[in-house]
């Protein structure tokens, strides 16, 4: 027993082990979701990237089509204008040296009634091989045959095309250069009774795309067909999408695991963000219980007088782990995880305590507290706010309730809320006025005592922005309504100047006017303020 590990230890061990449990957690799923979103991205851009080589294909094979059709059409013009007799030893030997002259003939000769007299390579023929067979006549006047008898292949088809009375054959060995593992093509004709296949497999597909340009997909094909421009035939070419994901298995799985990778990652930065989230969560629950939340107090000046009527209790943290941690973090932190209504409470009891001995100083000194929507939706705020005040010993008037203009407008429990404040006396004032609704119609609806315009406003002053012409509206209408109106964001004597000039009584804060301090700061300022009214006052 002397030699087992203390308690502690075991529970860093098990704290640990969790910790690397949900991280092992978190990156397996995200990596799961990763290798899943590369592989459907992986599979589209493979599929896509397959269409462009289709496209390649079709117009490789197209173009090779217009020069076999243009040599071929030229030695058809060639037999038909012989001035030898008709299938003479001297028209075959001319006709042999044509076709030995060709690139893609392998084959020509003389026809008549349906059947083969001659060619270059066989000679005078004779026999029923000679017969022609069914044919299709093309718009051009031409008869293009698939796969004539005397010139049959085993495993190819032989090309042929009749035109007047002669007969020219197409070497059909020329076309293995486009041999592909993945992909075929079709080569198709318009003709009397529509659309005809020449030559390739017909994939089953309807016919407009095999006679429009451009790429298609139909269900596991795809198809890409490139038409010639110069005869009267299309090449489609084709492949299945499984083909394609098969020949490029190999880049399919480099993007699986190259989002896999990232998921992995993704999910370790966000579990270490949340982690993050979660320490500084439990480190400002710690310190709300240690009372650990500094204020610091913004001195609220009266602008036509220069005397400072009022601060706004603004929360500070400073973390041993995470230094300065900024309120818009912590705040935001406390409303998501529900206890912001405890800094709330915090800062009110420590603010009263701070600042209640300026009330027989000062009687129209003004405490600013920011109030958090969940607070107004919390029934247990109002009988909390009671019982601090009385503790304090303050009259209601003395704390002023600044509220988001959103969340007086957008919950009823808020607007409840608000009338049982003032029914009590309380102040309450409509905060970052401008930022919400944009609208100033809205204010006519909501029982509150003042609004303090956000710093936004402030700094357009001396500019050339819209929204100092809406300043003018904004007094105005707090004017016509009876509010008490505070300018927030003063960092210019400018923009003091204007808002001291306004006929209605402006108050403001900034950093022109004092930056945030400790009590002890702003009570040595306070006291320094009404030292020095007292001696101007025996002065006169």
């Amino acid at each position: 027993m002397a030699n087992d590990p203390p308690a502690g230890t075991f529970l860093l061990m098990s704290t640990l082990k969790q910790w690397a449990g949900g991280v092992v957690g978190v990156m397996l799923l995200t990596c799961a979701c990763g290798a899943l979103a590369g592989y459907w991205w992986g599979r589209d851009f493979t599929l896509r990237q397959m269409m462009g080589k289709l496209d390649q294909y079709a117009q490789r094979i197209r173009a090779e089509g217009d020069v076999s059709s243009t040599e071929g059409r030229a030695v058809l013009d060639v037999l038909n204008a012989s001035t030898d007799p008709y299938c003479s030893d001297a028209e075959i030997a001319h006709f042999r040296k044509l076709i030995y002259a060709s690139e893609y003939l392998k084959d020509g000769g003389r026809v008549r009634n349906g059947r083969i007299d001659c060619t270059a390579m066989l000679g005078r023929i004779t026999g029923a091989d000679a017969e022609l067979g069914q044919g299709v006549k093309r718009p051009d006047g031409t008869r293009f045959y698939r796969d004539i008898k005397l010139f049959r292949i085993p495993g190819q088809t032989v090309p042929a095309v009749e035109k007047g009375n002669a007969l020219i054959v197409y070497n059909p060995f020329n076309r293995s250069e486009f041999q592909s593992s993945s992909m075929r093509y079709t080569v198709t004709t318009r003709s009397d009774h529509g659309q005809i296949r020449l030559l390739g497999e017909l994939p089953l597909i309807k016919n407009a795309i095999l006679t429009t340009e451009g790429t298609a997909r139909i269900g596991n094909m795809l198809y890409a067909t490139n038409c010639s421009g110069r005869f009267s035939f299309c090449v489609t070419a084709y492949a299945s999408a499984d083909e394609a994901l098969q020949v490029e298995s190999s880049q399919l799985k480099a993007y699986v695991v190259l989002w896999a990778l990232c998921g992995a990652l993704l999910g370790f930065a966000c579990f270490a963000a949340y982690g993050r989230s979660r320490s500084l969560e439990q480190r400002l629950r710690r310190a709300i219980r240690r009372n650990a939340i500094r204020i610091a107090y913004q001195p609220v000046m009266d602008l036509k007088t220069g005397k400072i009527v009022g601060a706004e209790a603004l929360a500070r943290w400073t973390d041993a782990e995470h230094g300065d941690v900024s309120p818009e973090v912590f705040i935001r932190i406390a409303e998501e995880r529900g206890f912001v209504n405890e800094i709330t409470r915090l800062i009110m009891h420590n603010a009263l305590a701070d600042l209640s001995a300026l009330l027989p100083i000062c009687p129209e000194f003004r405490l600013s507290v920011n109030i958090a929507p969940e607070d107004l939706d919390d029934p247990a705020f109002l009988p909390m706010l009671e019982k601090v005040m009385a503790k304090a010993r303050v009259p209601a008037g003395f704390l002023v309730m600044e509220i988001t203009e959103r969340a007086a407008a957008n919950s009823q429990a808020a607007k409840d809320a608000i009338v049982q404040l003032r029914s009590k006396g309380h102040s309450v004032h409509i905060d970052d006025f401008g930022t919400g609704y944009s609208s100033l119609a809205y204010l006519h609806d909501l029982s509150v005592d003042g609004l303090k315009i956000d710093k936004a406003f402030t700094q357009s002053v001396g500019t050339e922005s819209v929204q100092v012409l809406i300043l003018p509206q904004i007094l105005s209408l707090a004017a016509a309504l009876g509010l008490q109106v505070t300018v927030e964001g003063i960092e210019t004597e400018e923009q003091a100047r204007y808002f001291s000039a306004s006929p209605l009584p402006v108050l403001g804060q900034g950093w022109y006017l004092g930056r945030p301090m400790p009590v002890e700061m702003f009570l040595r300022v306070f006291e320094e303020q009404e030292r020095a009214a007292a001696e101007s006052a025996a002065l006169l």
